[in-house]
């Protein structure tokens, strides 16, 4: 066995301004392979987005990041931003958790879409838009030569998720990091974008960390989970360990304020 494609060591994230330091992450170690799903699963405020923010090197300038992290063996907390923007999207994908701030209101979904396309696949122009095209279709995007003419703005929630996801497994990263995906959706588009994540990961062997606080979407999809508090994991492991027999009072009292385990993993078989 080879080492994990994302491997996170000792990471902490601080900020500082010109009076006070707080440090918002300390100490997240995990792996994510190819092939499967982790979620990291806490409430607001726990730490969840900023970790992935320092995987992709995307933190607010008055944060700093220590520790290792390393993608396909390569270390990266030191990488410059040009290195950085050969492994953003091509290596691992972004889907933000703000569908409409992620996208640029005043370009075309083609626009937007193809550009990547264009810089990490060295697509022309004609087969950028086929591939854009047929990543909005494998989303299940209806009339995608339609949709790609439209600017964000003309979209319904659910369509800028699906762009933003589209955009991303388009340029085929190995690793995808998937931030409240399914948050303000409604029920039955939030279960075809869960169904796509599984799909996925399943398809082209896909890593996916998934960031939420929403543990019946945990225990739909994920293989495993780690479980944050207060910038830190509290316990990981398999979802159906940690959700039946729980080893942290946190984790213990997450669960009795949403759903019970056995409806959590109720869920999960309905969904398979």
């Amino acid at each position: 066995m080879g080492l994990p494609y994302l491997q996170v060591r000792d990471l902490s994230v601080t900020f500082s301004d010109t009076t006070d330091e707080f440090k918002a992450v300390e100490d997240v170690s995990f792996d994510l392979e190819r092939g499967e799903i982790l979620a990291l699963l806490g409430d607001s405020g726990s730490g969840k987005s900023l970790t992935a923010l320092s995987i992709m090197k995307l933190l607010p300038k008055n944060a700093r990041s220590a520790g290792r992290i390393s993608v396909n063996g390569a270390e990266i907390l030191t990488n410059s931003r040009r290195s950085m923007e050969d492994i953003r999207g091509a290596k691992v994908g972004m889907v933000f958790q703000e569908p409409m701030s992620s996208l640029n209101p005043v370009l075309t979904v083609a626009r937007q879409m193809t550009e990547g396309l264009k810089r990490h696949r060295s697509l022309g122009g004609k087969a950028a838009t086929r591939a854009a095209i047929a990543a909005l279709s494998d989303v299940g995007v209806k009339e995608p030569d339609r949709i790609m003419q439209l600017f964000p703005h003309q979209l319904s929630g659910g369509l800028r998720q699906r762009v933003l996801l589209a955009a991303a497994i388009a340029l085929r990263p190995a690793i995808l990091l998937a931030d409240e995906p399914t948050t303000a959706l409604d029920v039955t588009v939030q279960a075809q974008v869960l169904d796509l994540l599984v799909e996925l990961k399943m398809a082209s062997n896909m890593g996916i960390l998934l960031i939420s606080h929403d543990i019946g979407v945990v225990a739909e999809v994920a293989d495993r989970v780690a479980v944050m508090k207060g910038g830190r994991i509290l316990e990981v492991g398999p979802v159906e360990d940690v959700l039946r027999t729980p080893q942290h009072e946190y984790t213990r009292t997450l669960l009795a304020s949403y759903l019970t385990p056995e409806r959590a993993l109720a869920l999960r078989s309905a969904s398979r």
